[in-house]
């Protein structure tokens, strides 16, 4: 069975486990920063959204806002957008590391649906959720469509755009 690479967490498996107060060690969280921009009343408001439902973890999720921000921030004044992060990585993943090697089939042996040790965080999002949602002035509407789109690129499920607000078609 050929799989993707990066894909194994990708599938909703089992029960949400995500109450830290009972597990030792879990990962910190790699998202610094879940709004960047200044927030007012502008008149482009689009929305990230996922075609199917899947596990986004945080690293994935902090390349998506860095990759956004940078474009946005080379392109348009800090005062020009407003850029939130909708989505919180509370998932906890768990990884049973499998021994390589000589002799590790041996060592490897008898480890049937093994619990794992915590090895990062994930967002648990159903089909058409809002991911990321942008907001900016008319004149900056390609730019920040293209830091969405950039933005899509480093999520593990296809995405598509929203345009909620002041297209500038209808202008």
């Amino acid at each position: 069975m050929s799989r993707k690479p990066g894909s194994m967490y990708r599938e909703i498996k089992g029960q949400a486990y995500c109450r830290r107060e009972y597990m030792g060690g879990v990962p910190s969280n790699r998202i610094t920063q879940f709004e960047h921009g200044q927030k007012g009343d502008y008149a482009v408001r689009m929305t990230l959204h996922v075609v199917e439902q899947c596990q986004i973890r945080h690293i994935a999720l902090e390349a998506a806002r860095i990759s956004a921000n940078r474009y946005l921030s080379k392109n348009i004044p800090q005062s020009g957008y407003h850029l939130k992060i909708r989505v919180y990585p509370h998932n906890v993943i768990r990884e049973n590391k499998i021994a390589t090697g000589a002799g590790a089939d041996r060592i490897s042996e008898g480890m049937r649906k093994a619990f794992g040790k915590p090895v990062g965080t994930a967002a648990r999002v159903s089909a058409d959720q809002e991911i990321i949602t942008l907001e900016t002035t008319p004149a900056n509407f390609t730019t920040a469509k293209l830091a969405l789109k950039r933005a899509a690129i480093k999520l593990p499920s296809p995405c598509y755009i929203e345009v909620e607000r002041g297209s500038p078609v209808a202008a």
